[in-house]
């Protein structure tokens, strides 16, 4: 899996990343695990295109140079580029009182500047003290493929600190392809159901050509709503945006605050522009330089660390439905997988569905965001095994997806695909090179090696080529800028944390002993002060700086 989203059948692999303040899913709807379940990506993108491969047929990348940095960009900005840079932002009232939303322009292609455009939403929030302000702080939540303005809305704007929203105008830019910015769209809400019940750890030969159907069902759909957007979704293209959206706030560096896959756009952007950048806060930290097969190793690694947290703490709980010892939690989770597969249970959804292997492994890892969620996911894992009610697991499900209750879904698992598979060569090009990768898998995570080994085939059959590689970034002569880890994250494990801040010449790395995925705004008094004390004054943390829920 890669930072972003993962699931099971997430349309990439991986689970980039969700920032966000915890809350608990009691529909639906109702949010995410996590406030916005950000999903963590990939990782860097070459700043080109490459042209569309024939139709579902794997695309040849290049090899990746052992080693390679990201180079940064000219300080100079290029004369073609100038009109983009001049645009002023006409902004009008939207959504709740107090916001403000605009359309921006940027390059559909940096490559030829003249030759199309894109329009990007943007919303703030402006700043509520009267002292002097410290201009724009940019937020985004992750993904690829999360709503940054859905983010600034439903949580930043009105969620963080106050003495930080005082100072700051609270700014989201929507990437390309994502939510309100030209969004990519694959499947309808029906054809996406069938998609997230697909089996995902095929037994044989005819299940196995049937999972390479759904992968490629979706990706032609893919191509064939959005086939030139497709080749301009990349990270290095975000970034590159969010540039000139610097430019168009008036601010001469930027202030921004990423999570998940949010850090990997916001440390691109460091090596891309390492004169501009102002206080980066990259929270639950990617590592650029992995190519896919090892960043979704890594992941599923991540998730079986959450999982045997939970493990412990359920067999501490009088309810747990997995066993008395923790040992045996995993062992029980997957024989109850391994029933589900041969007969899901009902779940009372209007549409019909019933829980299968599929969608119960999905609600499951949607829990190991946030440890705030794990008393509703033993609810739910006792109501489906005692009960043969699969309810609780489908609402949990239903929210990693971004389903609404009348069965449309969001574009976040098509952007989130959308703009992996162009990040990244694929990490697999057939079913022979998963299963001869399972054992590896399937020792990372005993629990969810096999099914998180088989969701990484999907960019394999990808219409578009990819354009990036695996890439170290170093930005040389930034500001200093903050890493956070958390020590038990399971979509954007801490060694990342670590990496990253090797890598990035200005790094400062504040580590969360803790749960769940990111750290800030999710309930330690210690991160939260260390990251608005560099955010408010620029201090950064002292060297070591450990923090923890107590």
């Amino acid at each position: 899996m890669q930072t972003r989203r993962s699931s099971p059948l997430s349309p990439d692999p991986s689970p980039r990343g969700r920032g966000a303040r915890p809350r608990r899913v009691t529909s639906r709807r109702a949010g995410k695990v996590g406030a916005l379940l950000a999903v963590a990506a990939l990782l860097v993108s070459a700043c080109s295109s490459g042209e569309p491969t024939k139709a579902m047929k794997a695309p040849q990348a290049r090899k990746p140079a052992a080693g390679a940095a990201l180079a940064a960009l000219p300080r100079s900005t290029p004369a073609a580029l100038a009109p983009y840079y001049e645009q002023k932002l006409k902004w009008r009232s939207c959504g709740a009182p107090g916001f403000q939303c605009a359309t921006m322009r940027a390059p559909l292609d940096y490559a030829k500047p003249d030759a199309g455009s894109i329009r990007l939403a943007v919303a703030r929030k402006k700043a509520t003290g009267h002292g002097k302000s410290l201009g724009s702080l940019l937020v985004n939540p992750g993904g690829p493929g999360g709503s940054a303005i859905g983010y600034l809305q439903q949580y930043a704007g009105i969620g963080y600190p106050a003495e930080v929203r005082a100072r700051y105008d609270m700014v989201a830019v929507d990437p390309r392809g994502v939510a309100r910015s030209e969004p990519v769209e694959c499947l309808d809400g029906r054809e996406m159901d069938r998609y997230t019940q697909t089996d995902f750890t095929p037994d044989d030969e005819r299940e196995t050509g049937r999972l390479v159907a759904a992968y490629k069902r979706f990706a032609e759909g893919c191509g064939a709503d959005a086939p030139r957007l497709l080749r301009h979704v990349s990270t290095a293209e975000t970034a590159r945006d969010m540039d000139i959206a610097r430019a168009a706030l008036g601010d001469e560096r930027l202030t921004y605050v990423g999570a998940s896959y949010g850090t990997f756009l916001g440390a691109t952007y460091a090596g891309l522009f390492p004169d501009r950048v102002g206080r980066l806060v990259l929270d639950g930290a990617m590592d650029p330089s992995l190519p896919a097969r090892r960043m979704n190793l890594d992941q599923t690694a991540g998730f079986e660390t959450a999982f045997r947290a939970f493990a412990r703490d359920c067999v501490r709980q009088p309810d747990c439905p997995l066993g008395r010892k923790a040992e045996e939690v995993g062992k029980n989770l997957k024989a109850f997988f391994r029933k589900l597969d041969a007969r899901p249970v009902p779940t009372g959804d209007a549409d019909g569905r019933e829980l299968g292997e599929s969608l119960a492994t999905t609600g499951v890892i949607a829990a190991m965001y946030d440890e705030g969620a794990w008393a509703q996911l033993r609810d739910a894992l006792s109501a489906a095994m005692r009960e043969n009610d699969g309810a609780g697991l489908l609402v949990l499900s239903d929210s990693y997806y971004e389903r609404d209750a009348d069965g449309s879904y969001t574009n976040l698992m098509f952007a989130n695909a959308a703009v992996n598979c162009v990040d990244l060569p694929p990490a697999f090009a057939t079913p022979d090179d998963v299963r001869e990768a399972l054992p590896a898998f399937e020792k990372a995570s005993p629990v969810f090696g096999e099914g998180l080994a088989w969701a990484t085939l999907n960019c394999a059959y990808w219409p578009v080529a990819p354009t990036g590689e695996p890439r170290r970034i170093v930005a040389k002569g930034a500001s200093p800028i903050v890493v956070v880890g958390t020590t038990r994250d399971p979509a954007t494990p801490y060694r990342w944390a670590r990496a990253l801040t090797r890598q990035l010449s200005s790094a400062h790395l504040l580590t969360y002993e803790g749960d769940g995925h990111t750290a800030y705004g999710r309930g330690s008094r210690c991160v939260d002060d260390t990251i608005n004390a560099y955010l408010l004054r620029g201090t950064p943390p002292t060297a070591g700086k450990r923090c923890s829920a107590r």
